[in-house]
């Protein structure tokens, strides 16, 4: 069963820190790329970064090195640490998943996706 689900999200001054998770079903969490996504208010949603099966981390121009991505194997769970965090990051956060050989940050590639996590960052 292809499953996940974000939690972590809330409300955060500016220049703080928060870490989201996405606990994934064993199905899903052994698929080849999973990866972070936002929506901010009124905008597109975007790619933030993607960790393959074998730990190949990529991220968003973007992010500019503020976020980590990381994954823990035994909890089939995947994070996003967000550091000095700006206004601009108000979003809700998705995590998603696919099984394609090559991982790219393109929505179109992405077939399994949680239900997201707001997170609001306030002046």
């Amino acid at each position: 069963q292809e499953q996940l689900m974000e939690s972590g999200g809330g409300s955060v001054q500016a220049g703080g820190s928060l870490r989201l998770s996405c606990t994934a079903s064993e199905y899903t969490y052994s698929s080849n790329c999973m990866a972070w996504f936002r929506q901010a208010p009124g905008k597109e949603r975007e790619g933030v970064g993607y960790i393959t099966s074998v730990g190949t981390i990529r991220y968003a121009q973007s992010i500019q090195g503020r976020f980590t991505i990381s994954k823990d194997n035994a909890k089939n769970t995947l994070y996003l640490e967000m550091n000095s965090l700006k206004l601009e990051a108000t979003a809700t956060y998705y995590c998603a998943a696919h099984d394609k050989a090559v991982c790219q940050l393109r929505q179109d590639l992405f077939s399994t996706w949680g239900p997201g996590t707001q997170v609001t960052v306030a002046s």
